[in-house]
């Protein structure tokens, strides 16, 4: 019975991450034009929905896979900068809603796990900003400060609460599947 959760797991794991991989390759559009750089993308709905199912670790797992998947082909002009961001970004989004919703299991907890993950992610995302993108972009300090509150913050909010109203609206009706929770499933009893 174990072996079938974990192969079940993993398998469903790893479709999670293709399926991320596919979605940013499907849908990816700039949202401010002044950083046309910065692009929105679904790729962090499946990801939550697999972090609410299996918890954090799997989230944690599946982010980084499907980063390293991402950056090595639909994104790979982002290069090892890109996937670096793309996992703090999405793992620091998938640990704070997944610990939240494993303690607060029930619709209210999957809203204030999501809400707190854009929140956290976003403040992430801008320290991550000023560290990180100096290093990796060759352009100054000065230059991203004057980016944040304009772009750099509203961006990582509006890309991270999309992907949270989503998530919210598409988890409940996937969870049985994701789960395996059907009437014949060795699972059930």
């Amino acid at each position: 019975m174990n072996t079938f959760v974990s192969t079940r797991k993993l398998t469903t794991m790893g479709i999670i991450a293709g399926l991320s991989v596919a979605l940013v390759f499907i849908i990816h559009f700039p949202i401010f034009i002044q950083a046309p750089f910065l692009e929105y993308d679904p790729a962090d709905i499946p990801i939550l929905i697999i972090t609410f199912a299996y918890g954090p670790l799997a989230g944690l797992v599946v982010t980084v896979v499907a980063s390293i998947a991402q950056g090595l082909t639909v994104s790979a002009h982002s290069g090892a900068y890109g996937i670096l961001m793309h996992v703090i970004s999405t793992g620091t989004y998938v640990l704070t809603a997944g610990i939240i919703y494993n303690k607060i299991h029930n619709r209210l907890g999957a809203g204030i796990a999501l809400i707190c993950g854009v929140l956290v992610s976003a403040a992430v995302m801008a320290a991550a900003n000023l560290i990180i993108t100096p290093l990796f972009m060759g352009v100054s300090v000065e230059v991203i400060k004057a980016m944040l509150l304009p772009i750099i913050i509203p961006f990582n909010l509006i890309k991270a609460g999309i992907n949270g109203a989503v998530t919210f609206l598409l988890y409940k009706p996937m969870s049985d599947f994701i789960k395996d929770r059907s009437v014949n499933s060795p699972q059930n009893y």
